[in-house]
């Protein structure tokens, strides 16, 4: 049986484990719970992920054709 990601689109907030911390938002297309998982699996070892309260107000073309399970990094 496949795995469900839901319809929603999930913020989470990558904060990189150089000497000085940067931060990046990446969009999920999965349930909150999955999210931080796939982004994980998207950035490089020792980065940390948490899902953010931010609201999703995307440009054009920012998430069009991600599908469900996919993830994107956001311009900032």
């Amino acid at each position: 049986m496949g795995q469900s990601f839901g319809n929603q689109f999930t913020l989470v907030e990558v904060t990189t484990d150089n000497f000085v911390p940067k931060m990046h938002l990446w969009v999920a297309a999965a349930k909150p719970e999955q999210a931080v998982t796939l982004v994980l699996c998207a950035v490089p070892v020792g980065w940390t992920a948490t899902v953010t309260d931010e609201r999703l107000t995307p440009e054009p073309g920012t998430i069009v054709n991600l599908r469900p399970g996919e993830v994107r990094e956001l311009e900032t």
